[in-house]
Parts: C-alpha cells; structure tokens; sequence
C-alpha cells in the first residue's frame, strides 16, 4: 500500500481533545486512509458509513444521551461520507463537547458541503486535512525517483488518482468514468448549480486555455453567461477540489497586472478527461501547459502535506514580461520558470530583478524537477 504523507501527522492529532476532519475528492483514498488509522491503532473503534440512510438519520438527530449509547465503550468513531449528514458540524460538536475521551475521525468528499457545516459549531474544535490525488513524493517513496521520471508521461497524461496509478493499463477509461461520474455528483446537488451544461461548457474552455491568464469576462462571452456567474461557478469548482487559483503577484511596480490569475485543474488526468484528449506528447501541442500545470498541482501537494505556510502567485507586466510561478514564504521570494526542454534557457526579467533583489530564481525542467516537487 501506497503511504499517504498526512498519516503521520493525523496520528500525532489523535486523542487531542478535537474531531480530525478528512476532506478531498472523491476516489482519493479518504476510506482507505481510515481503514488503515482503524486497523493499526488496534483499539475499539465503530465505522459509520454515512452512505447508508439509518446512519445519516440518527446522526442528523442524535442528541448527547443518545450519542452516550450508541458510541459504548468505543475509543474511536470513524464517520465516512460525513458531508451527507445534515448539520453534521452540531453532531460532531456534540461528540468533542461531551466525549472528551473518543477520538472522533470524519471525512468528507466535498469541501464544498462540508464547509458549509462545520466551520462555526467545531471552531477550536477540529484539526482539518486535505487528501488529494497521490503525489509525486509519496510514490517516490513508493518506488524511487527513477521509476517515477520513466513514467513522466503518463503522470503528465493519465493524473495521479489511485486507481490510475494502481490500475495504468486501464487508465484512460478509468479517468473518463472518474470525470464523467464523479466530477460532478456533489457540485450538481447545490441549488447554486441550475445549468450542468454551462459547467460543462466552462470546464472546457478553462482546459483549452491551460496556462493562460484567465478573464471571467471573457469565459463567459465564450460560455454564454455573465461573468458574475462564471465567477460563482469557478468557485464552487474550486471548493470541490477540482480546480485552483494562483493570483497574480504585485508590490512594487506600477505596470505589474494586479487583479489577473491563472487557473489550474487539480488533476492532469480530468483536465484531458474534459476535452477527451489522452494523445501521447509527441502528438500533442499542449506539452508545455500539460508541464506547467502539473508541476503547479504537485507543488500545491508537497507544500500543503510539507506544512509549508506559502503563498504562490504568477507575475505578468503589462509589458508582457512575466513568470511562471512565485512562491512567498519565510521571508523569502522565489521565482520558477517551468520548461519541458532542459536546452530552452531563461533567465530572470529585469523589472522583477530590480523591484525584488533578493529573489532565488531556478529554471524546473524535465531533468532537474524531483527536488522541485519533494524536498522543497
């Protein structure tokens, strides 16, 4: 089994006094995770599976006598799918509150619904964790650094899901079912959702566009929508963990754009899902956006499972000077040029140089990028 990087640092949080929360994707191995906290802590433990409708309704209703009853002698609850759970963050404070002694594990597959539930009745309550699709370090760990740069295209093609990456032979179908039956299950169950085909028609030109600056404006002259819904509907994407943002970066310099951002889909594999595209690279002329977009997810992984408190921008002058990615964090900024070419050269543009001395500039390509996506 594949060692998911959070493991460790949720095993230090049990039996703090606080409900950890598990939030992801769906097919990300949120369950899996679970089972193997179970199984390894060798303690009495009850697993309830929010799927099933007994278990959604007593949760939904349970008072604290109720919960006393239910839960035992149980040292540790484990609540699947807990997003299903109506009001579920008033039940779980209900376990933190009157249960000081049961470690309490939920997950949910939507950060979207869960959110929304539990952020006011556990503050102070929980220790939250995001799980994503597998990342570069954890399966370097895995296997090693070699094995991986061998199958450098097919991360860039397929994603990083665990059945793809357990199952490659399979992995074209494999993410096309993902796409088409999960990517949509817990954003279509919001009201705020009333047009699956404007979606649809968003999420593909936000693919087509990889690596661009992106205007709501225009995505919704392309789509057919007002920009404000445009807006609403990338962040409900956002919040279900299928697409993310980098703002631009700005300080110092009057032509530096200031409101721009770039967006970027969590997974390569549903991005060529969405546009039906799983053609190798050499038939490809999307290889440089397919690169950027990847080394962008990988690293919002690493820093995220690191507990690096960064924050990462794109840096574009109305000149057209730019760059690919910035990183600010520990008194320090980075500048990142990613090429797929290790020949094509880049140095650092002289407006940033003069505006932010003090900048690390690298150059990621195919050749040196380990170190870029598992030591930091």
């Amino acid at each position: 089994m594949i060692r998911r990087m959070i493991e460790s640092v949720i095993r230090e949080k049990l039996f703090g006094g606080k409900v950890i929360i598990i939030s992801g994707p769906r097919q990300v191995g949120k369950t899996t995770l679970l089972k193997k906290i179970q199984e390894e802590a060798g303690l009495k433990s009850l697993w309830l599976n929010c799927d099933e409708p007994d278990i959604r309704s007593f949760l939904e209703e349970a008072t604290s006598t109720e919960l006393k009853k239910f839960t035992g002698d149980h040292k540790m609850i484990f609540i699947d799918e807990a997003q299903r759970v109506k009001n579920i963050g008033i039940t779980l404070k209900l376990f933190v509150d009157n249960f000081p002694d049961i470690q309490v594990i939920a997950t949910g597959s939507s950060a979207l619904e869960l959110a929304n539930t539990i952020n006011e009745p556990l503050t102070g309550r929980k220790w939250e964790f995001q799980l994503y699709p597998f990342s570069t370090g954890e399966l370097v760990l895995h296997t090693s650094e070699t094995e991986e740069s061998r199958l450098l295209e097919q991360r860039l093609i397929y994603g990083l899901y665990p059945e793809i990456v357990n199952h490659p032979s399979r992995a074209a179908e494999t993410i096309a079912v993902l796409a088409d039956s999960y990517l949509y299950k817990d954003l279509l169950s919001q009201a705020a959702v009333r047009k699956p085909a404007l979606l649809d028609r968003i999420l593909t030109a936000l693919a087509l566009q990889l690596g661009q600056e992106v205007s709501f404006n225009e995505l919704g002259q392309i789509t057919g929508a007002d920009s404000k819904t445009v807006e609403q509907y990338i962040q409900l994407l956002e919040k279900s963990y299928i697409l993310f943002q980098l703002p631009a970066f700005s300080r110092n310099l009057r032509n530096e754009i200031k409101k721009g951002r770039k967006i970027y889909f969590c997974d390569n594999g549903i991005r060529n899902a969405i546009i039906k595209n799983f053609n190798p690279l050499a038939l490809r002329q999307d290889t440089g956006a397919l690169w950027e977009n990847w080394l962008v997810s990988e690293r919002k992984k690493f820093n995220a499972y690191s507990g690096k408190t960064v924050n990462s921008y794109f840096w574009r002058t109305h000149a057209q000077q730019e760059i690919d990615y910035v990183e600010e964090g520990g008194g320090r900024i980075a500048a990142i040029e990613f090429k797929w070419n290790e020949q094509h050269k880049a140095k650092l543009p002289e407006a940033f140089s003069k505006a932010y001395p003090d900048t690390q500039f690298t150059t990621i390509n195919r050749k040196n990028y380990m170190p870029f996506l598992t030591e930091g």
